[in-house]
C-alpha cells in the first residue's frame, strides 16, 4: 500500500512540510510513499504532477493524503495513478459522495441538522430555501466548506426569516470563498452544541466535536476535533454512527460528530478521508499503525 503525499512548492523531491510528520509515521508503519505536485495537478498538468511516481509492476492500493481537490481534479489524479498501476482507495464517485454534503445527506439525514441547498445564487432561490427554516437560526456554507472563522459576518444567521441579514451574510460568504466556492450554497439548521471555549484568533464558538476516521467501515481513530478547550471525560456513543457508516459509499472517510446541549449526539458532516486533516492533537503513529 502506498501513501501519495504532496511535494513542497520549492522542491519537487521534498514533502510539503505540513505532512512531514505524517510521512514519518507512515514509513514507520510500513507504508511506501510517493510525492506529487499539487500545483501541477490543480493546473491540469497531470503527467507533470505525477512525474516522480514510479509505475509499479503489480497493481497497488494507494491513499492520497493532501490538500482538498475538486471532483475533476481527483478524477485526473485517480486516472493518472491508474496508468502507473496504483489504484486509490476511493473511486471518483466515492470521493464525491463524502466530499459534497448534498451527495451523502440522505445517508445521514436522521442524525444531522436539517439542510437544503441550491446552485442558483439568486435572491429568489436563497429566500425560498431560508424561508423553510422559519425564524430558526441557520448557518451557510458551500457544498464542502464554511467560513466559520468569520462566524458573525459570513456563517451564522440568527433568524432565517430576516432576509436582509441572510443576504448580508450570504454575500460576504460568497465574497470570501471567491473562486474557491464549491458548487453552490448549503443552509443548515443551527444546533445548540455543548460549549468548549471561543477560538483564540477568530472568536468563533468551539463546541464538543470529534473526528472519526473509518476505513472499510471500521473505526481507525477518534480524535478531539479542536485543539483548544478542555474536553474532559466524554463518553462518545458510537453505535448509531457505526451503523450509519456501514451505508456510506466510501472505503475511507471521516465523520465529524458533536454533542448537543441536551446530550444528543449528531453528525456534523462527512468528508473523504484522504483530504481530511488530522488535528494537531492526533497521534500520527497510532493513526498509521491502525490504518495499516
Amino acid at each position: 500500500m502506498r501513501i501519495i503525499f504532496c511535494d513542497s512548492v520549492f522542491d519537487n523531491k521534498t514533502i510539503e512540510p505540513d505532512y512531514e510528520e505524517e510521512k514519518k509515521a507512515a514509513v514507520n508503519a510500513g507504508f511506501d510513499f510517493s510525492l506529487i505536485s499539487f500545483e501541477e495537478l490543480t493546473d491540469g498538468n497531470v503527467a507533470t504532477a505525477l512525474r516522480y511516481v514510479k509505475e509499479v509492476e503489480n497493481k497497488e492500493l494507494g491513499i492520497y493524503r493532501g490538500w482538498m481537490l475538486t471532483p475533476t481534479q481527483y478524477q485526473n489524479l485517480y486516472n493518472g495513478l491508474l496508468k502507473k498501476n496504483i489504484e486509490l482507495i476511493n473511486s471518483p464517485k466515492e470521493y464525491e459522495h463524502c466530499h459534497y454534503l448534498p451527495n451523502s445527506y440522505y445517508k445521514i439525514a436522521p442524525k444531522t441538522p436539517k439542510s437544503n441547498w441550491t446552485k442558483e445564487l439568486t435572491d429568489a432561490s436563497i429566500q425560498q430555501l431560508t424561508e423553510e427554516f422559519g425564524n430558526s437560526a441557520i448557518i451557510v456554507k458551500d457544498f464542502v466548506k464554511s467560513e466559520k472563522h468569520h462566524w458573525k459576518e459570513a456563517c451564522f444567521i440568527p433568524n432565517a426569516s430576516d432576509f436582509d441579514t441572510v443576504k448580508s451574510v450570504v454575500d460576504k460568504f460568497i465574497e470570501l470563498r471567491g473562486d474557491s466556492l464549491n458548487e453552490g450554497l448549503v443552509f443548515r439548521q443551527f444546533e445548540e452544541l455543548e460549549y468548549l471555549t471561543e477560538h483564540s484568533k477568530s472568536g468563533m464558538p468551539l463546541t464538543k466535536e470529534f473526528r472519526i476516521f473509518f476505513a472499510n467501515k471500521r473505526i481507525i481513530n477518534v480524535f478531539d476535533y479542536w485543539d483548544e478547550g478542555v474536553y474532559g471525560e466524554t463518553s462518545l456513543e458510537l453505535d448509531d454512527f457505526i451503523e450509519i457508516a456501514k451505508k456510506i459509499e466510501s472505503n475511507f472517510f471521516t465523520m465529524d460528530v458533536a454533542k448537543k446541549k441536551n446530550g444528543e449526539w449528531i453528525i456534523m458532516e462527512l468528508g473523504d478521508g484522504q483530504v481530511a486533516g488530522l488535528p494537531d492533537n492526533a497521534n500520527r503513529n497510532d493513526f498509521y499503525n491502525n490504518l495499516k
